[in-house]
């Protein structure tokens, strides 16, 4: 089993002690809501590169310190996720091909394009209406 990685939330609860903050003042600092900070020292919500911006100009530091966090804690989750595992099993790995099937891929010419596929029509059958056509004003005639 993987090692436990300390979660962003417990790291930011560890530096608010630290400088002795609580949540509603940083949230206060950062111009941030009480309920964002609450919710990343309860590791409800992920650090975002906004918010490791902030944090990493707050304490003096660099943003991919938070980031990184953020990451590493992710991927320790995928870790232990056994569903992710089963899938990734299942998974094939991409081959090189060698220079033989370089050589004959060159030999049999460029791939042929193939044509884009058309974007969906929306939901519910509403199409665009077509924006009205714009008549021009003709010169006025001149009297004579």
């Amino acid at each position: 089993m993987p090692k436990s990685i300390q979660s962003p939330g417990t790291v930011l609860k560890l530096f608010l002690r630290g400088y002795n903050l609580n949540p509603t003042s940083l949230a206060r600092e950062l111009k941030l809501s009480q309920a964002t900070i609450r919710l990343l020292t309860l590791d409800k919500t992920k650090i975002s590169i906004r918010v490791a911006l902030l944090l990493a100009k707050f304490f003096d530091m660099k943003p991919q310190y938070w980031l990184d966090l953020q990451n590493n804690y992710d991927l320790s989750l995928a870790a232990n996720d056994k569903k992710l595992a089963a899938l990734l099993k299942s998974v094939p790995k991409a081959k090189k091909p060698t220079a033989a099937e370089k050589a004959a891929a060159k030999k049999s010419g460029p791939a042929k394009k193939t044509a884009k596929p058309k974007a969906p029509a929306k939901e519910g059958g509403a199409e665009e209406k077509a924006a009205p056509k714009v008549r021009e004003k003709k010169p006025a005639k001149s009297v004579n």
